[in-house]
């Protein structure tokens, strides 16, 4: 995941959790918590047990959060990259309150009576190359539950329009009942998605098994000339397992029915 979209990414979270964004030039970004995001990623329950018992007014924080590491000691802040604490708390944050939405576009304005709305799937995905190293991407998949094309980078195009998206179906709008059904979508980007790791180079896992050969005979040199091996040598055989075998996970973030015009995103 590049800097850029993780600040994108940081933009929308917190526009989208009704946080006052009051200074950001791409760069980095100075936001005005609310009282529930301050609750959820600043850590302070004795300071609003406090407040809450004494019925005073709340202060929730202000943070600044830097993207482009050359603003390093130019703008004082907190560094986030794919790699950081605070990033991750985000994306468990989003998991725990956006699982999955609804929404569709707002074309009550429009003066196309009775306009239709089309059915789309969005699934947000992490996926990691794991071994004694690790590498993150994130994807945005949408696929059309009318004629199954998928988009990459469906959240982003989406938000850049931006559509005026609402919970309740608005007048003058019908939604199509989609052919494809929920299910079967995830299940279609499930399989776009093994077959493109699939057709990945997967040399770092052959690295990773060599280093961790050579860490195996280190180990078995050390203990060699012993009757009877103890059990920390199997400790640490293992600990070498799950320090070097290379697996990938695809972690679902979030998800969304979207309906939107035929226009929508093209």
């Amino acid at each position: 995941m590049q800097q850029q979209e993780i600040h994108t990414y940081l933009n929308k979270f917190f526009t989208t959790n009704d946080c006052t964004i009051e200074h950001d030039n791409g760069k980095s970004m100075t936001v005005q918590l609310t009282i529930e995001m301050d609750k959820l990623l600043m850590n302070r329950p004795f300071y609003w047990h406090y407040i809450e018992k004494i019925g005073a007014e709340p202060n929730p924080q202000k943070i600044t959060l830097i993207t482009d590491f050359n603003e390093q000691g130019k703008t004082k802040g907190e560094l986030i990259h794919f790699g950081s604490p605070r990033l991750h708390q985000i994306f468990r944050v989003t998991k725990e309150q956006g699982g999955f939405i609804r929404l569709f576009e707002n074309i009550s304005g429009s003066p196309n009576k009775n306009a239709p709305l089309y059915p789309w799937l969005c699934l947000n995905l992490k996926i990691s190359y794991i071994c004694d190293h690790r590498k993150d991407s994130l994807r945005s998949l949408g696929i059309n539950l009318l004629n199954g094309m998928i988009i990459d980078g469906f959240h982003d195009q989406l938000f850049s329009k931006q559509l005026h998206l609402v919970a309740k179906m608005p007048d003058f709008a019908f939604t199509f009942t989609p052919i494809i059904k929920p299910q079967s979508g995830i299940n279609r980007i499930k399989q776009l998605i093994e077959n493109e790791i699939a057709e990945d180079n997967h040399t770092w896992a052959d690295d990773a098994r060599k280093r961790w050969k050579e860490d195996e005979n280190l180990l078995d040199a050390f203990y060699e000339g012993e009757e009877e091996l103890p059990e920390r040598y199997f400790i640490e055989k293992e600990a070498l397992k799950s320090q070097y075998e290379p697996r990938i996970e695809v972690t679902i973030i979030n998800g969304g029915l979207f309906y939107l015009s035929q226009q929508a995103l093209s």
